[in-house]
């Protein structure tokens, strides 16, 4: 299930040894841009070689940030963006990865997947990054997926998503659907006897597959009935024929996987129209207090999410954390799940290369799982041979000032992102 890396980003230098050689140990590019196949028995000796593929010089190594910072998606994955550069701040003031000190080269995906492709390409192919921390969607981490398999790059991916993949190039440091979707629902058949569900999200790739799987969840095993499901472009903001529907179904749960700046729409319709938690139950596992900051406590209080991370989370590192994520920027700022997510991803990719005491792509990959990160905000976390974390899932109730109260909290859950009978 492991994809496979297709080229190496490998190439030599251009000096009179390597013309000689043919580039035969490292396989540099012609001067149509186009990289040939080393010759047998190279590969050994390409191996010293292939950290000189990578932005790295004496005391600097070059990353990449590749997130929206524009369109509709921007007020989700603004987060990820400054969470990142809090850990490659702290991350450098400690003395940096390896006596490297973190250089960021930084890409709007713009919310736009084939921009997404792109920038990708150019933060691998021509920035030459160590890594990359990047996406929020499931569309964009697909459009960019086949770009770092085939440049043999490593993309750190913070969203909790719907599983049903794995590869060599992503570590992925939000949940997968076993440890969100059908956790969550268990919940909320268990605590609010949940009989009935509308399903609802914005159409893509992963709210798409999300109640796939949740609705196998719901039917099969729950033994309920999904009475609607509904789903509406990204951007869309005219939700009132949806919130008709939901009124003359009365399900026992709404469970909502509306995303990005939609949401702000949709809640504010929703209260306007008197669905509130008063006379509804409604779960999503897509807004975040980064979110919540748009659409406004008052607009949703008393509604659930489920989720590994909310900024409440009542530890020591999670202080700190907050602390520090405030103080960089602003008393005002919110974190979310995605958000905390992305601020692992930094220090996990530091953790991998110093268990691998190497940049390189290969070996970092080959040093990461096992590796526990106990001063994460969430609190702790272990990167599985799978690529995913050991996490928790936990249960929010929106409060007005724009927080989520912790009502439930489960035992670490062992990530498995090809669950039987959901695929």
């Amino acid at each position: 299930m492991i994809s496979k890396t297709l080229t190496s980003r490998a190439r030599c230098p251009l000096t009179w040894l390597a013309i000689l050689l043919g580039c035969v140990a490292v396989g540099c590019q012609n001067a149509k841009g186009s990289t040939p196949s080393p010759a047998p028995g190279a590969a050994a000796a390409s191996a010293p070689a292939a950290a000189h593929a990578l932005a790295i010089t004496d005391t600097e190594v070059t990353v990449g940030q590749l997130h929206s910072a524009t369109g509709t998606m921007a007020i989700s994955e603004t987060g990820s963006i400054q969470a990142e550069r809090l850990a490659i701040d702290q991350i450098n003031q400690g003395g940096g990865v390896l006596g490297h000190k973190i250089k960021i080269i930084q890409e709007d995906g713009a919310s736009d997947w084939p921009t997404f492709a792109e920038k990708a390409k150019k933060l691998l192919v021509q920035d030459h990054t160590a890594s990359v921390f990047g996406c929020w969607t499931s569309a964009s981490r697909k459009a960019v997926l086949p770009v770092f398999e085939k440049e043999n790059g490593l993309l750190y991916y913070p969203t909790f998503y719907e599983g049903l993949e794995q590869s060599k190039n992503v570590f992925y440091t939000g949940q997968e659907a076993t440890q969100q979707i059908l956790a969550g629902l268990d919940w909320l058949q268990k605590t609010k006897h949940a009989k009935t569900f509308f399903l609802i999200g914005s159409d893509y790739i992963w709210p798409r597959t999300s109640n796939k799987i949740a609705r196998k969840h719901i039917e099969n095993v729950l033994k309920g009935q999904v009475v609607g499901e509904e789903y509406y472009p990204l951007g869309h903001t005219q939700f009132g024929s949806l919130i008709n529907k939901i009124k003359a179904q009365k399900p026992d749960a709404v469970y909502a996987i509306v995303v990005g700046g939609s949401n702000v729409s949709f809640y504010k319709q929703l209260k306007a129209a008197g669905v509130t938690a008063e006379n509804q139950t409604l779960l999503t596992i897509s807004v975040t207090e980064d979110e919540l900051l748009g659409i406004g406590g008052e607009n949703m209080v008393g509604f659930f999410a489920a989720m590994k991370y909310f900024q409440s989370l009542d530890n020591d590192n999670n202080k700190k954390f907050v602390a520090a994520f405030k103080d960089k920027y602003g008393p005002k700022s919110v974190i979310g799940d995605v958000t905390q997510a992305g601020y692992l991803g930094p220090w996990l990719w530091k953790a991998g290369v110093e268990k691998a005491q190497s940049f390189e792509v290969d070996k970092v990959v080959a040093a990461s799982p096992g590796i526990e990160l106990t001063t994460a905000p969430e609190g702790y976390v272990k990167i599985h041979p799978n690529h995913h974390l050991w996490s928790k899932l936990r249960v929010g109730q929106v409060q007005l000032d724009g927080q989520y109260k912790v009502v439930y909290e489960s035992e670490l859950i062992e990530p498995n992102p090809f669950p039987k009978g959901y695929q």
